[in-house]
């Protein structure tokens, strides 16, 4: 933790959400924001660095010189263009393919050892080309995936089962973090309860499965309704990354669903996609395989089919 450096490319939104998490939590002893306009993440840096006295002791620096990543242990990618209302993530896939090409090779020159941390979007597609464009290990190149989704569907889970906290809410969502995506369902339980099974006081059965449809559909249309409203959302994506941060720097070895490149696990290879990993010092330490239903199946290989033809049209 004592010499620990989080890079981030992209001084957006996102951008300045994640350096703000990173910093108001302690995850690393220093932060660094980097983007080609000079006046952005100037101003950017300052206006997060005048609150440093209430963090815990760290230091941040801005610069659009990538000087400013040297050394840095994890890159955090939030650069690129975004997908507006009426298109989906994929829609600016060949954009954001060209805005890796750029930065990726540059960047090593400054940090050979960082971990790559992807939450530009499509996150799937550019995991799958920023690894092909490093040609690093591939539990070094992974993006934050579904663990976004993971977390809305607990939050929602949470307040439906009457306010049960969110820590004992054990569920997972896998797949493309898109359209495609949905919760492992066979595997959801509020604590040691099946979801399927679990009874308010009053003899309700809020997660009985002809529910279960309109609750995956609504974490999948989370995002945009708040796009819809504010125009972006940032502030629990830049969460969510200071939390795989946090996971990597301090070994935690913490399961969460994150996208990676398959070698064969799940029957897949050469697509990224989300399923539950465990993550610690070197990025993505283990994949994890589980059984599910033949409906889980098929929505993976739906998911997998999805991310390949985007992947294929890029190319």
């Amino acid at each position: 933790m004592s010499r620990s450096k989080i890079g981030i490319v992209g001084a957006g939104a996102v951008g300045t959400s994640t350096a703000f998490a990173c910093l108001s939590s302690g995850v690393a002893r220093e932060v660094a924001l980097y983007d080609l306009n000079a006046d952005k993440v100037r101003a950017e840096f300052l206006d997060v660095a005048h609150g440093s006295m209430f963090f815990e002791p760290s230091s941040v620096r801005g610069s659009d010189d990538l000087e400013v990543l040297r050394d840095s242990d994890i890159v955090v990618v939030t650069a690129g263009a975004k997908p507006k209302l009426g298109q989906s993530r994929l829609d600016v896939a060949a954009i954001n393919v060209q805005i890796l090409h750029q930065i990726i090779p540059q960047v090593l020159k400054v940090a050979p050892d960082a971990i790559f941390l992807l939450v530009t979007n499509p996150c799937d597609v550019l995991t799958v080309v920023a690894q092909e464009v490093s040609g690093l290990p591939r539990e070094r190149v992974i993006s934050a995936g579904t663990l976004l989704d993971t977390a809305r569907l607990r939050w929602l889970l949470a307040h439906r089962a009457g306010g049960v906290a969110e820590s004992s809410v054990h569920a997972h969502v896998i797949g493309e973090h898109g359209d495609t995506s949905f919760p492992l369902w066979s595997q959801a339980s509020i604590g040691p309860v099946p979801v399927s099974e679990f009874t308010l006081p009053d003899g309700t059965r809020p997660f009985a499965p002809e529910s279960q449809a309109a609750i995956a559909q609504e974490v999948r249309e989370a995002g945009w309704s708040i796009v819809e409203t504010k125009g972006t959302t940032n502030t629990a994506i830049g969460l969510a990354s200071a939390r795989i941060a946090r996971a990597i720097l301090r070994d935690e070895r913490v399961v969460l669903p994150l996208s990676i490149v398959l070698e064969g696990e799940w029957g897949l290879r050469d697509v990224a996609l989300s399923v539950p990993t465990i993550v610690g010092h070197r990025g993505i330490e283990q994949v994890l395989e589980l059984s599910v239903t033949d409906e889980e199946r098929a929505a993976l290989d739906h998911s997998a089919e999805t991310i390949r033809a985007s992947v294929a049209a890029i190319h």
